[in-house]
């Protein structure tokens, strides 16, 4: 007899952080709307353009107007999927010759997004890599992208959280002065205090 858990239990023990295929801008179409109509942000290393949900729906909305006047016969509209925050990547070799240089790039994008896309505001965001993004570890990556994000007021500094090996969130460290100071008096009795050096 089978010893394996049943599917169910299997499905309640995965992270529930998920970065399905809706959760990706990945149309063309989509990629000129948001840096045509977009906002922008920008540090040497990345640029964040983005279009807020409600932005997306009206640029929409102007281009199937457009396409109306101009194709009357067409049978092609523009949509965003109601899917929460997307995510595009446009990591381009003049960032990186390598293909494992510009893979490494996007993993981090793609885990620091869906790590964060449940605080996120709804929208579409863009993150264009830059040369020197090549240079920096996994670390200052994920810094990187969050510092803009928290730029464009899609994420408040409150929702950013230390991530663990594993991608899931580390609870925030305690806030600084909540501790009791230690008094002198305080100090275990068998501590002596000692003189610096150099004191007669």
């Amino acid at each position: 007899m089978s010893q394996r858990p049943p599917l169910a239990a299997v499905a309640a023990t995965m992270p529930t952080n998920r970065f399905p295929r809706t959760a990706r801008v990945r149309a063309r179409s989509d990629f000129d709307r948001i840096f045509k109509h977009g906002r922008r942000v920008a540090l040497p290393v990345l640029a964040l353009h983005w279009q807020t949900a409600d932005a997306a729906a009206q640029s929409c909305a102007r281009a199937n107007e457009e396409l109306a006047r101009t194709r009357p016969g067409s049978r092609l509209r523009f949509e965003r999927p109601d899917a929460g925050p997307r995510l595009g990547l446009a990591v381009s070799r003049k960032v990186d010759p390598r293909a494992v240089g510009r893979n490494r790039i996007k993993r981090v994008m793609r885990e620091t997004f869906r790590t964060h896309r449940a605080r996120l505001a709804d929208g579409d965001y863009v993150v264009v890599g830059r040369t020197g993004a090549a240079k920096l570890d996994e670390a200052q990556l994920r810094a990187a992208l969050l510092g803009l994000l928290q730029r464009a007021g899609a994420l408040s500094a409150d929702d950013v959280a230390p991530a663990a090996e594993d991608g899931s969130s580390l609870p925030a460290p305690a806030t600084a002065g909540t501790m009791p100071r230690l008094r002198p008096c305080d100090a275990p009795a068998s501590i002596t205090p000692t003189s610096p050096a150099g004191d007669g």
